[in-house]
């Protein structure tokens, strides 16, 4: 019986990860406006439903 690979991600790897993202926002790569843009995105692509029907998703604070 061969046994399946699932590709996972460590506690390390996402460590690293949750570091970069803290070091991106210090240094300015990573600001207000770029999170609003990329969860307004995400908004449309998992409920283009609503996009197809008129309903605006952007975020605007």
């Amino acid at each position: 019986m061969a046994t399946r690979y699932r590709p996972h991600i460590s506690l390390l790897g996402l460590i690293y990860i949750i570091i970069g993202i803290f070091i991106a926002w210090d240094r300015g790569y990573i600001d207000e406006s770029l999170l609003r843009r990329v969860v307004s995105a995400l908004l449309a692509i998992f409920l283009w439903v609503l996009v197809l029907l008129g309903v605006d998703l952007h975020i605007d604070v």
